[in-house]
């Protein structure tokens, strides 16, 4: 679990970045409609518009990209930015090994299975992502101080970490190759059975749908039900102009259940969140969440909310799933119909109330307001009863932020601290957060609490045989930096 936590907090930068992106795209499909639904581009409106959509999509499309960097720095020990190219290189090799033309070239006969193909196609995804942040990040913390022989002295430390990383994605990619198509065809498969089910099997795709985010497995199902895979398409034969009656299922139902979810349910488990967050940190949740609230309402674009916090609170993302999935149903037998050619946001519902197979698009407003209450009920009962680490209900975001260090010479307080754990010898690895120097030990004995409190710090915490955290508050950077360099 502290695991996850880890890499929750090392995506909260990466997400950071894509709100205004969603935002940008929202404003820019308002302005250029023709960038969604095609046509001619004329005119200053639609120019600026389509210039939006693409700056905004520039981040968007490229996330995994940017979960690839911001895992491999932001869980390298001391953040350092060898973790982060160790990641590029994982990324770079798994995606080029396992992208279709490479796949089809050694094994011709894949290009004949559109399931396989479909999988390889689609490689190159959020999970895969954070997969190359964790090698490459895990690589620079176990091999940066490696020490090789004179002849290959160059490569030693942190040097060799992004060789080691390429060789460990390269045996990665080995068991994906064989693996990820399978995992594409289960999901496939189950597509398939849950067609025939109605309003329920509507429901359960959406469940599965955001369960599967975290890997980029979910484009099996989505190429099931939204696309032609199994002559299914909800989404290509709804933008075709047609209505339930050309089909055999009721037109839309596998998009419609995502706009309440999208456009209501995120804003409504926002406030809940920012209404839980400690005191001294509601301002940064309210920067991370309600910026990503309003751009999933504007343009359905989930993932900046939905990364903030799955891994900080994962039991909390399958409850975050299962709504999905409840409102599904509910919107399938109300009979409420929209589409989207992007996401399930306000953009597309306007868009899309307009074509023959859009019905009951008035419904949004009842449905908007059950899925926001909703939301943010079963948000705030969790998160207080289960005491769940969510945006600002991190283990380290406490009212130390108003500790003040006893002593500013930053050096002598180092150095005292040092004295305190044993020496740099005793020293395994060091870190920080907001208000607290953050240590791993070797020998927890040779740790003399009394010396470090005599630096004037507020207070030493043992949270495990071999973690020292001391508490020095806002100014821990300063102190965090001398530390460093007299363990150097």
């Amino acid at each position: 679990m502290k695991y996850l936590q880890k890499l929750g907090k090392a995506l909260m930068l990466p997400v950071a970045c894509l709100p205004i992106c969603g935002i940008l795209m929202g404003i820019g499909y308002l302005l250029c409609p023709a960038s969604m639904q095609g046509g001619d581009i004329t005119g200053f409106g639609p120019m600026v518009g389509i210039f939006l959509v693409k700056a905004g999509g520039a981040l968007i499309e490229n996330m995994a990209l940017l979960f690839v960097i911001g895992v491999g720095v932001g869980m390298s020990d001391d953040h350092d930015g060898t973790g982060g190219l160790a990641a590029l290189a994982s990324w770079l090799m798994i995606t080029t090994l396992l992208s279709t033309g490479f796949v089809t070239t050694l094994f011709p006969s894949i290009a004949d299975n559109a399931d396989k193909t479909l999988a390889f196609n689609k490689i190159a995804n959020p999970f895969i992502g954070i997969l190359a942040g964790v090698i490459g990040s895990t690589c620079y913390n176990k091999f940066k101080s490696t020490k090789l022989p004179d002849w290959l002295s160059f490569f030693s430390g942190k040097r060799c970490v992004a060789i080691i990383a390429g060789v460990v994605s390269i045996l990665v990619s080995v068991v994906l190759l064989f693996v990820w198509p399978i995992l594409f065809g289960v999901l496939i498969s189950i597509g398939n059975a849950i067609s025939g089910m109605g309003a329920l099997g509507a429901g359960i795709y959406a469940f599965l749908n955001r369960l599967l985010i975290p890997t980029g497995l979910h484009h099996a199902l989505n190429n099931v039900f939204w696309f032609d895979t199994i002559g299914l398409g909800d989404l290509t034969h709804f933008w075709a102009g047609e209505t339930s009656a050309d089909v055999s299922w009721s037109l839309g139902m596998y998009m419609s259940g995502f706009f309440p979810c999208m456009m209501f349910g995120i804003p409504g488990a926002a406030l809940a969140m920012i209404q839980c967050a400690k005191d001294n940190k509601k301002k940064v949740a309210i920067g991370l969440v309600a910026s990503a609230a309003i751009c999933s309402f504007i343009c359905g674009v989930t993932e900046p909310f939905e990364f903030g916090f799955m891994f900080l609170a994962p039991g909390l993302y399958v409850i975050y799933a299962l709504l999905y999935g409840i409102f599904t149903v509910v919107t399938v037998l109300l009979g409420f119909r929209a589409g989207f050619s992007f996401s399930a946001g306000a953009t597309d519902l306007l868009f899309s109330a307009s074509l023959p197979a859009a019905q009951k698009t008035w419904l949004i407003i009842p449905l908007g307001i059950a899925a926001f209450i909703v939301f943010y009920v079963v948000f705030r009962f969790a998160i207080l009863k289960f005491d769940l680490k969510t945006p600002g209900r991190e283990d380290d975001d406490t009212d130390e932020t108003t500790v003040k260090l006893a002593n500013d010479n930053f050096t002598e307080v180092a150095k005292i601290i040092l004295e305190g754990v044993g020496g740099k010898e005793n020293v395994a690895s060091i870190d920080n957060c907001i208000t607290r120097l953050r240590l791993e030990i070797k020998d927890y004995t040779a740790v003399d609490e009394k010396k470090i409190k005599s630096a004037g710090v507020a207070g030493v915490i043992r949270p495990g045989k071999n973690s020292v955290q001391v508490v020095i508050g806002t100014k821990v950077q300063f102190v965090a930096d001398e530390f460093k360099k007299l363990c150097k």
